[in-house]
């Protein structure tokens, strides 16, 4: 996809593959988060992305992440909360580990598994940025930056499992390897072992029976947009 915007959570569409019997693979670049590893300057995206398959009598097994210590908009959201964030999350402009969300924002945030996670970015830009004809590094605008074209891209491969081995052999295969990861006797203070994305499938089955739980500024923030765009709003 060249040229697009942000696309909200990746797991939402690998999730659409693997519920049509598809493993699939979904990368984006974003606007500079974090400098590249030994330099002082953002130039590099969280530029996240999602493994998903499915899992037969299991919920599927989806993994989303971004490639920084945390996703930029968890940094976003505490700041809208008025809430600390932990350290080993950011540094401020001044190169020193921060709790401030709003000298996160003004800083960088930390790559995940240090420079290894500062490679894995780059190559998701690549593959998201460079190979799609979008912009990459540097040239990408994010959600917070509305005065400007995003430019950004995405990669999505879908593999159909019925073109590599029959479905049934897949899915149980799959379900093996769940039950040898839940199996696996549990650390000191640690009641469950999870495979991924069954943390997420627990969420999204309370939150569609329970509702969810906005922050009032967000729910401020959504009654002034509805006023501005001439919508009622919800709530």
């Amino acid at each position: 996809v060249r040229n697009s915007n942000h696309f909200g959570t990746a797991m939402y569409y690998t999730l659409m593959a693997a519920r049509r019997n598809c493993v699939a693979f979904l990368c984006t670049n974003a606007s500079p988060a974090m400098a590249p590893w030994g330099g002082r300057q953002k130039s590099v995206g969280t530029n996240p992305w999602s493994i998903a398959a499915p899992a037969g009598r299991y919920a599927p097994m989806v993994l989303d992440i971004a490639n920084t210590a945390v996703a930029r908009g968890k940094v976003y959201l505490a700041r809208q909360k008025g809430a600390e964030i932990p350290l080993g999350w950011a540094i401020d402009a001044g190169g020193e580990p921060t709790t401030d969300p709003a000298k996160a924002l003004m800083g960088f945030i930390l790559p995940m598994a240090g420079h290894k996670g500062y490679g894995i970015a780059v190559m998701m830009d690549v593959l998201s940025g460079v190979l799609t004809g979008s912009k990459f590094g540097t040239q990408v605008f994010g959600p917070y930056q509305p005065e400007n074209r995003s430019g950004c891209g995405h990669l999505i491969i879908a593999l159909n499992i019925e073109a590599i081995q029959p479905l049934s052999e897949f899915i149980s295969r799959m379900e093996t390897l769940i039950q040898e990861l839940k199996s696996t006797p549990c650390a000191s203070g640690v009641e469950e072992v999870f495979y991924p994305g069954e943390l997420e499938a627990r969420n999204d089955d309370r939150n569609r029976r329970a509702g969810l739980v906005l922050p009032a500024n967000t729910m401020s923030d959504l009654r002034k947009l509805a006023a501005e765009t001439g919508l009622s709003s919800p709530f």
